[in-house]
This record gives structure tokens, sequence and C-alpha cells, in this order.
């Protein structure tokens, strides 16, 4: 299963075949970060990939940050990009197999590069890895499930109903500030978690 082999996705990395991947912070998430004020929060990013995001946040003061994937090279890369992010809060494993909790989980293309049929695992993952009232933040893809991906799709309404049994749903709306590519089919989205 593709969702949970290291090797798979560290051949995407090596062949070049990661047309999810900016090359930079998405516009989305910038926003987002750029408006939090509390610098101690303790964040992770899973599937991480290069992990424009974590270099963004760690260039802004943010040193509580913790980043996931299964793949080897982006994860190297990154390090090689930011050679003064803690060795420790890089984590080459699998975003299941966690066991610490968070104040913040930024989700960027991870939820949507895992099979659909795994879906109410990660809302119920994410749930147990936040602290009391902690909050997942992020974009989710809005265009239509089909088998075919990654990335695979999904819609407004399919989420309400997926993550409204773990958390209240605080904003979950069309980007308005995607990158062209990714225009129209994007939906910024905030929960926090059900206490």
């Amino acid at each position: 299963m593709q969702s949970f082999n290291p090797h798979y996705w560290n051949e995407r990395y090596l062949k070049d075949e990661t047309g999810w991947d900016l090359g930079k912070i998405s516009t989305p998430l910038k926003c987002y970060i750029d408006q939090l004020k509390n610098k101690n929060l303790k964040i992770l990013i899973p599937g991480a990939g290069n992990s424009y995001e974590a270099a963004y946040l760690w260039n802004q003061n943010f040193k509580n940050i913790y980043i996931i994937d299964l793949a080897a090279k982006p994860l190297v890369e990154f390090k090689k990009r930011t050679r003064d992010f803690p060795d420790e809060q890089i984590i080459m494993g699998n975003f299941f197999d966690l066991d610490e909790t968070f104040d913040l989980i930024l989700e960027q293309t991870f939820f949507c590069a895992l099979l659909p049929s795994l879906r109410t695992a990660y809302a119920n993952k994410c749930k147990s890895l936040l602290n009391e009232s902690g909050k997942i933040a992020g974009v989710l893809f809005d265009f239509e499930l089909t088998e075919q991906g990654p990335p695979f799709g999904g819609s407004e309404t399919e989420y309400r109903k997926l993550f409204n049994t773990y958390f209240n749903i605080k904003t979950l709306e069309r980007c308005y500030n995607s990158e062209p590519s990714r225009r129209n089919k994007e939906l910024f989205f905030m929960f926090e978690k059900i206490k």
C-alpha cells in the first residue's frame, strides 16, 4: 500500500515526480502563519516533504516545530537548507505511529496523499495528537474524489461530515489566495479539537 511505503515516496522525490511541491511555502499557509502570535506553539507538520512551511516557521522564530515524513530524501534536503533545525525534531516515520501531543497540526498535502479509506483514521489520529483546545489548520483539495491519486480529492460536504465528529469546524471555505496552479481547487480550514 503506497500510503505507507517509504520506498514509493522516496522514489517520487528522487525522480522529481512531486507535482504537489510548489518549491516554496503556499500563500494560504504563509498568511495563516503570519497571524499566529504565540511563538511557543508546539507544531507538527505531517507528510512534511521538503517542508517549506517548517523552514518559514523556523525563520519566524517558531522553534517548537516537528516534521515527519516516510521518505528520507526530502528530510535530508530540508536539513541541508535549514542547518540549525534540531535533528530530534525531524522524524522519519509513520504519522500514525506518533505518540506525542501538539498545539497545532499544519496540513498541506499529506491528507490528500492518503488513501481515502484512511481519512477517518487520520481525523481520529489528529484529535489524539492535539492538546486540549489544539487545532489543525491548512488546506484541503476541493475537486472530485476519484480512485486516481495521489492526490485524492474531496469536497466541503465530505470534509464537514468526516471532521465534525472530532473537531469544531471554525473555518472551512474556498481559498482566496491559492497559488495559480491550485486556484479554485483548495479549501482553507481551521478545526479545533472537541474537548
